[in-house]
Parts: C-alpha cells; structure tokens; sequence
C-alpha cells in the first residue's frame, strides 16, 4: 500500500501524468477459412495465416470521465457490429457512445464484415455461415477488448510527437480525361505519422497510439493469407523493440492513397518496418506533456446522394457487368418497398485531450482533402489528428474536388458498397457542418 501511495503521489507531480491508462487486446483471426474483403477479383476464401488479427483498446480516464479508443485489424466496422457494442458497453461500464471511438485498419487480407462492401461478394451458403459466425464472434470480442482496457486502468502519463513516413502515394491518375487508380506523385498526400505515448509513472511504455494516412493494400487480390498487411508489420516492430506494451494502428484519411511500390510479400513487411521504426524513433525524442481532460463529442448527421430514378436501375438490369447487375437489382427492391435509397447516416466525432491533442473521427474512406482541410482550419498550436473509417464504413467520402474528377472513389465504388450513386455536391460541406458542430461541444473554434 505504501508503494502505490508513492507511485500515485509521484504520477500526480509529473506533466501528462494526471490520467489512468488501461490497455486491452483480444485476437479475432478468423478460426477456419474465410472469404476475404476488399477485392472483387477475388474467386476463393482464405488459405492459411501470415499474422494474428487484433482488436486493441486504450482507456484513458481523467478523473471525472473515461474514454476509450478501439483499434481494429478489419476491412471496416459497420454501424450494426459497433452500435450493438456501444449500446452494450454503456449499459455494462455507464460509456456515453461520444467517448467510444472504432476504428478499422482497413486491410484488404482480412475476413468480411458484413455488411460492409455487400455487393463485392456472391457467398455461397457454406460461406456466409462462416461470415456470420464470425461477426458474431466479433461483437463479443469487441465487448471483451473494451472491458479489459477498464479493468487496467493504472496511473499514466502522454504525451506527443509527430514523424513522417513516405511510402504513401495518391492513386488517383489522370487517363485520357478520366481517373484511373494508379500512381500520381503530384496528388495530395499527408506523409505526418502521429504519436500518443501512453507511459507508466516510472517511465516505461505502455501504450503507444499511431496513425497513417495510407490504404492497407500492399498486398493485393491474389494474396490469400490472413494478413494485417502493412500495418500488423508496424505494430510488431514497436511491440517487439518494447516487450509488455501495445501499439494500436489508426487508420487516417487514406481513401485515396496507396501504399507505393506494392504487390509483393515483403513490401507490406517492408512498409511495415518503415512506419513502425519511425514511431520509436519519436518514441525518443522530446515529446509535448498531454494533459486532462479529455472532452468528446459525437454526432451521427446525414449525406444525401445524388438523385437517381427507378428508370437508371431498370437499364441497368441489361448491364454487362455483374456488379452493376447486382447494385440495379438492390435498388429495385427498395424501389419496390417505397424505401429508395436517398441518404445515409454519417458519424462525426471529436475527442480532445487537454489543450495539445484533438482526434477528429470521421466514418467512411475519407479522401486526404478532408484531413488538409481539417489542419488548416483547425490545427496550428493544437495538434490535430483526422482519422477515417471511423464508427461505421458505409461508403467512400470523396471531397468536391474528387467528386467533380470522379474516378473510382466518387463513382465505381458506390456500385460495390450498395449505394444508389454518387453523392450530391453538399458532401463536403455536410461533413465539415457536423465536424464544426463537434468541435464547438469540445471547445475547439476553427483559426
């Protein structure tokens, strides 16, 4: 007893070191073979496991509130898996849904989450079983993780730094007046590598939060292992190089960024040694104290598509292309049920640690306009970091300007996600009017 009045008397002396921290992780590698997400070229399920798949969560507690932030080695979580966990989780621990954040490494070798790209997939009955059985498993280990995240909370202290990494490149090539995924050094990027250091009163790590805008795709359709790509390689290195601790992965806005050069095995390792080394490498340096409290807010507004007319489907019913064929023949029955798709729900939210750090989250593949626009209009002294496929992954979010090109993340994507079209030319501001609303509850005003 006397040793833990020392510890709590030293942590509380000490910048940063007014929290209580508490880690948890829970593997959620699928048990048998599973068909994997992402690819539409894909003709088979899974063969065998190249790295674990973990769920992990960090608790922060300040001493009034508690928060906790769960990251994913998943495609993406859809609203019907992480409401049900939300839903659960404020019952059981009293969490109000602005201070649970989900977010999805969005690896492109890991299992289905239905309903999570729908239309990608035409599982036969054997399949969707498994698929069925596995987000079932999911949502209890989702619970789980986050039960043991608050049952670890200890003294900590945060802090944090900033790296770069630079193998992210736009994809979005111009070709003969259209848009092609491919390479475009000159598109718009985000190379900043984001570093929350969770330490212990003595100084030994505990937890280090990281994020990078970038696509988990190193490995593409004809690679079948079970795999956390690019990112599983990162958070291995950190772990190993600090025995006891956990890192956790967010994926940021990386819609429209590709790993570059990919395809190859031993790149996705390779991409995976670059981030995660950079990480220890400001795990070194002199970090910026973070400070309570935390402030969350969270908002759940609506998108509109595009108009669009029985007649559109109807043609496209005689489509050469068995996804077009499939996304018409959805449609109908909503249609025909008098439900057209017109709107999707979109989440919003904001938590704020101290006066240093805010992390904006926003659901979907958000492109990386939205995460420059955000700094710009939002970062300067405090450190700003916007992360996608955050609290759902309905659909791509392409900005005005990706939505004007148009290209796979404004338009073809749609067909595979479910949704009637592209979305009107409010998306942006949409977006941006409920990140506004968030960031006022937590007393953040644009520059």
């Amino acid at each position: 007893m006397k040793r833990i009045a020392t510890l709590l008397l030293a942590s509380a002396a000490l910048p940063g070191a007014q929290f209580r921290a508490g880690v948890g992780r829970v593997d959620i590698t699928p048990q048998e073979s599973i068909w994997l997400s992402g690819y539409a070229a894909r003709t088979k399920p899974s063969q065998g496991v190249a790295t674990r798949l973990w769920a992990k969560a960090l608790a922060l507690e300040d001493g009034k509130s508690r928060t906790v932030i769960v990251t994913t080695d998943l495609i993406g979580l859809p609203r019907v898996i992480t409401d049900v966990v939300s839903a659960r989780v404020q019952k059981q621990y009293g969490l109000d849904r602005a201070r649970l954040l989900f977010n999805s490494s969005h690896t492109h070798t890991g299992p289905v989450v239905r309903p999570n790209l729908i239309l990608m997939y035409d599982l036969d009955a054997e399949q969707q079983q498994r698929v069925n059985r596995y987000a079932d498993r999911l949502t209890e280990d989702l619970v789980t993780v986050i039960g043991a995240a608050l049952g670890d909370l200890a003294p900590a202290r945060l802090s944090y730094g900033q790296g770069q990494a630079g193998f992210a490149v736009n994809r979005r090539q111009p070709d003969k007046g259209g848009i092609r995924i491919g390479v475009n050094p000159q598109g718009p990027v985000d190379h900043s590598v984001p570093v929350l250091k969770v330490s212990a009163p003595d100084g030994k790590l505990r937890a280090v939060l990281f994020g990078y805008a970038c696509h988990n795709t190193t490995l593409t359709a004809e690679h079948l292992q079970i795999s956390g790509d690019y990112a599983a390689w990162a958070q291995s290195a950190i772990e190993q190089a600090n025995p006891g601790s956990t890192a956790l992965f967010l994926q940021l806005c990386g819609g429209d960024q590709n790993p570059h050069p990919r395809s190859k095995f031993e790149l996705a390792e390779q991409h995976g040694r670059t981030l995660g080394s950079e990480v220890l490498r400001v795990l070194e340096t002199k970090l910026e104290p973070v400070n309570p409290p935390v402030r969350a807010a969270y908002k759940l507004t609506q998108l509109e598509f595009a108009p669009h007319s029985r007649e559109q489907f109807e043609k496209d019913l005689a489509d050469k292309n068995v996804w077009v064929v499939r996304r018409a023949k959805d449609m109908l029955r909503h249609y025909d049920a008098g439900t057209p798709i017109r709107r999707t729900p979109y989440p919003v939210q904001a938590i704020r640690l101290g006066n240093q750090v805010t992390l904006l989250a926003l659901g979907g593949e958000v492109v990386i306009d939205y995460a420059l626009r955000a700094k710009r209009e939002y970062g300067g002294k405090q450190h700003l970091i916007v992360a996608g496929y955050s609290n759902d992954v309905m659909c791509y979010i392409p900005s005005l300007r990706v939505l004007k090109e148009g290209g796979y993340e404004a338009v073809t994507s749609m067909i595979y996600y479910g949704q009637p079209g592209p979305f009107n030319e409010q998306v942006e501001e949409l977006v941006f009017d409920a990140v506004r609303d968030v960031m006022a509850r937590i007393g953040l005003k644009k520059r």
